[in-house]
This record gives C-alpha cells, structure tokens and sequence, in this order.
C-alpha cells in the first residue's frame, strides 16, 4: 500500500512537470509539444546517450528528482530554441537546457502554489549516475511513438515529503468534512443566541461611574450605518433596525460569507 501511494504521488508530481515543460516548450519553440505522464508500466525505448539533471528541492518540499533526456531528442529540441541546426551537444547547450529546466520549474512552482506551497529548485548537470532502486516515472509526446521523452526519478526522500503533503492535505479534507451542511441536518432545532450591535464606545472608569438616568452615551457608529448581527460573538449579517409589531427587529442587506461556514469551521 506504501508503494502504491508513492507511486500515485510521484505521477501526480510528474504530470504538473509535465504540464510546466510543455509550457516552456511552447514558449521557446512556438509550436505544441503534448507531453504526458504514460500511463504503461514500462517506460518508451531509450534513443540515445541520456543527459541527466539534477532538481533539487526545498521549501514544502525536499529531495532530488533527476531528469534524464536524450541527445538526438534534446539537439533537435535545441536546433528549434537556437533557431539553428544543432549537431553536437556541448557544454554551451548544456547550460541552455539547464536554464530551459529552471523555466519550467519556475511555472510549475507559480501555477501549483496551493498544491506545493512554497518551493525553490536547484538545476544542475550531473554524470554517471546509477539508479537502481529509484521510482521512475515516464514523460513522452504520445505513449504509442513517443519522438520526445524524459524520464523522472525520483529520489526517497522526495517521495517521502510528497507522501506526507498529501497526507497532511486528506487530513485537512476530512476535518473540514466532519461539519457538512448534511451533517447540520442533525442540530437543525438547536436553539442559538444571535446579538445585534448598533455600536460601541470605550469609556473611562470614572465616566461609567458617572451614568445616570438621562446620560447620553455617542456611539461609533453613524446613524445610516448598517446594524452588525453576531453569532456567539461572530458577525454573520448585516441589515437595517425594524420594529415589527412593536419589537426591534433586522433587515439583513448582506451575508458577508454563508452562515453554515461559520459554524462548519
């Protein structure tokens, strides 16, 4: 079951990638790259020399996650960013693909802030790495002829940070669950005291020792303003003062958020 979750973790990680790089590819190349997370249990065939990047993650999240591309594919990737062909891989284009990675790093970390919270990346080229052992995750254009792939690794430590986010979220799910509006069903009849506030005033201790009948007391609000409306001192309406059948009574104008939140949360 453990594996199975980091698993469904990882690809969960993998496609907002997915989503950022193709982004960044449109941008820099002008045209569409439909990249996906396959869903195969083995990864495309591998074309070519692969060339590896470490991402570094801290903030919400921690851990390496490698990306492995391929030459041929990354020379043609690049002969479309340079707006030139493109027949050796060298340092120089190395660090273009490196800056290309922190691109889309920077788009996944701006359109998943409430998913990832806060997260910083560090991009960097590596060699000869060994990854017995690792999740892996593959990235292509199409799962039937794939002209484009990268593969994901993912490192155990990340995979133990995205385990416990998205722990930390169902957690938070469930206990926002337990008072639903179904739920409410079930104190429908309870009785609740609610308050209206015309206004209020601080006084000194020697003025409220000095009330008497008469005494006229200027509150902070004007006479037009609205009518605040608490329940268990949280302001749930506003409204307007009535008098029905010779009692005070509320007009609510505005619900600033609906009452059943307050009582959910």
């Amino acid at each position: 079951m453990e594996n199975l979750r980091k698993k469904e973790v990882a690809r969960t990680f993998a496609s907002a990638f997915a989503e950022s790089i193709r982004e960044a590819l449109k941008s820099v190349t002008g045209s569409s790259w439909p990249l996906e997370v396959l869903k195969g249990a083995n990864p495309p065939t591998q074309k070519g020399m692969p060339v590896h990047f470490r991402l570094s993650l801290e903030g919400a999240l921690s851990g390496d996650c490698f990306v492995e591309f391929y030459e041929p594919q990354v020379m043609r990737l690049l002969s479309k960013m340079l707006r030139e062909p493109v027949v050796e891989f060298t340092e120089g284009h190395s660090a273009t693909l490196a800056r290309f990675i922190v691109s889309a790093t920077e788009g996944l970390v701006a359109s998943r802030p409430g998913e990832y919270g806060q997260l910083r990346f560090r991009v960097e080229r590596v060699s000869g790495l060994a990854f017995g052992g690792m999740l892996v995750v593959p990235i292509a254009t199409s799962e039937e002829e794939p002209d484009f792939q990268v593969q994901l690794y993912f490192g155990a430590e990340l995979l133990d940070t995205l385990s416990l986010l998205q722990d930390s979220r169902d957690e938070s799910q469930t206990d926002k669950s337990v008072a639903t509006p179904h739920n409410l069903k079930l104190v429908m009849d309870v009785e609740l005291n609610v308050s209206l506030r015309f206004g209020q005033r601080q006084l000194p201790l020697r003025e409220v020792l000095d009330l008497a009948s008469g005494s006229v007391i200027e509150l902070d609000r004007m006479a037009d303003d609205p009518v605040e409306l608490y329940l268990d001192g949280k302001l749930i309406a506003y409204g307007e003062a009535v008098v029905v059948d010779g009692n005070y009574g509320l007009r609510v104008t505005e619900i600033p958020q609906p009452v059943a939140s307050y009582l959910i949360n």
